[in-house]
């Protein structure tokens, strides 16, 4: 295993890992805001109210994930199940990579939104994957 690469990725899936928090916070913490809900491109407070659900439920799908990643660094860092936090790191981060293709897949006027939620955990995947064949 080479080391510098696991620590990349994990790196790269941390950061991940906090953005998809703050897209939690934004979409089930700070909805009811007209700049939040403004952002994701609704445009009147009854849009927003009929996306409330959806969006909460959305957010905590995000921090779902995030925890993943944040769960496999702990276990990486202060554990000796390695394998077990890589997994877990690999498991969210896919997930990650995977909801970011469908939102541009579905929407492709999404993908700002897409990259923003997408690139920093396909490239810690591939990095962590890359230090696991090394």
């Amino acid at each position: 295993m080479n080391a510098t690469l696991l620590i990349l990725g994990a790196v790269l899936l941390g950061i991940a890992a906090v953005i998809h928090v703050l897209i939690f916070i934004l979409e089930s913490v700070l909805w009811s805001r007209p700049s939040v809900w403004r952002s994701f491109g609704l445009r009147t407070a009854e849009a927003a109210a009929i996306v409330r659900p959806m969006a909460f439920n959305q957010g905590f799908y995000n921090l779902f994930l995030a925890i993943g990643i944040m769960v496999g660094l702990a276990l990486i860092v202060a554990t000796d199940a390695q394998q077990g936090g890589i997994a877990l790191l690999l498991a969210s981060g896919i997930s990650m990579v995977l909801a970011a293709t469908v939102l541009i897949v579905s929407s492709p006027k999404l993908a700002r939104a897409a990259a923003i939620q997408g690139l920093a955990p396909l490239f810690g995947v591939a990095l962590v994957t890359t230090s696991l064949l090394l």
